[in-house]
């Protein structure tokens, strides 16, 4: 069964279903596991961030992982504020960045070493954990001003996006959570190629908290190691995840509503509003002129060439120019 708690649409027949589409969160609950989730496709979006870079095909598939956990993340914030991905390696791909703004706007980029990246692709070895390196992924909350940054942090040691997450959620949210990333090129006939990313979380949230910490869970510094048997309901949401098919979660013919009944029916699954998510950067002259003013009369000069100063946003690609002078004056 699947119960949708949508907005009822004037607009609709008497049976019919509106599906939310590619790039809108779509929260979901299977009450009778206790469990919990997020589900998204990401279409034009996506294409619209790894076009607008044109990154090698190993990076930017790297880079639209890093959105999808970024978006199923940040997604749960419940205030208004930020949700930063972000890696730092010794990788050729040293750096990604996945920035979420509530309720629902996205920007990203990568760093990464061409030169490196096209010997590792030449040897056959780029895969996504060699890419990444050894390192660090941050994973950061930020309500904004006069209030604390809230960061996890998970070593980076050959692991993949996807593993790093589960790392998270087991070490420093303590939240039985599964995660399913599937990125894609796809062909249209017609059309030429397109990106396509789909992903899913599924989390064991019952109201007892007893029945919440699980044997596969970091128990904290010092915590004595017991033996807890995992709960047969949250046993049979990874069982079901597991389920999902290669290809499946990128699938266009492949609703996400249609993806959470055939995982979910026999328990009933009920799937709440969606959200848009858009490509949307918070750069602007203005913020980058709140910059500027900070900066020393010398550091004016060595930013100044050939008589302007230049500012390129990593994330959208957008050119700022100024005059110094304005800048030299107030200084």
């Amino acid at each position: 069964m699947l119960e949708t708690v949508n907005v009822p649409d004037a607009t609709k027949k008497l049976g019919d279903f509106g599906f939310a589409g590619e790039d809108h969160v779509i929260p979901f609950e299977v009450g009778a596991l206790d469990a919990r989730g997020r589900v998204i496709q990401l279409g034009p979006l996506l294409d619209g961030i790894l076009g607008r870079h044109d990154y090698p095909e190993p990076v930017a598939r790297l880079l639209a992982e890093a959105c999808l956990v970024a978006v199923l993340l940040g997604s749960s914030l419940k205030f208004e504020g930020k949700f930063i991905l972000q890696t730092r390696t010794d990788g050729p791909v040293d750096m990604l960045v996945a920035d979420f703004t509530t309720p629902g706007s996205l920007r990203a980029y990568a760093r990464f070493d061409a030169d490196r990246l096209e010997a590792l692709a030449a040897a056959g070895e780029a895969s996504p954990e060699t890419l990444l390196g050894h390192g660090v992924l941050a994973l950061t909350i930020d309500q904004g001003a006069y209030t604390q940054r809230y960061q996890g942090i998970v070593q980076l040691e050959g692991t993949t996006l996807q593993e790093a997450a589960h790392i998270y959620f087991r070490q420093s949210e303590q939240i039985p959570t599964e995660i399913r990333l599937q990125v894609a090129k796809l062909v249209r006939p017609g059309e030429g190629e397109f990106w396509r990313a789909g992903g899913l979380i599924a989390q064991f949230l019952p109201e007892s908290p007893e029945r919440l910490r699980m044997g596969d869970l970091h128990g904290g510094d010092g915590a004595p190691d017991v033996e807890v048997e995992i709960d047969n309901a949250w046993r049979e949401v990874q069982a079901l995840v597991g389920t999902i098919e290669t290809g499946e979660l990128i699938d266009p013919t492949i609703e996400p509503e249609r993806l959470l009944y055939r995982l979910f029916h026999e328990h009933g699954v009920r799937v709440f509003p969606a959200t848009p998510v858009a490509d949307v950067c918070s750069c602007s002259r203005e913020r980058i002129r709140g910059i500027l003013d900070g900066f020393s009369a010398e550091e004016i000069v060595e930013s100044t060439e050939d008589g302007r100063i230049s500012v390129n946003c990593e994330f959208c690609s957008k050119s700022y120019e100024f005059d110094p002078a304005e800048f030299v004056a107030a200084n």
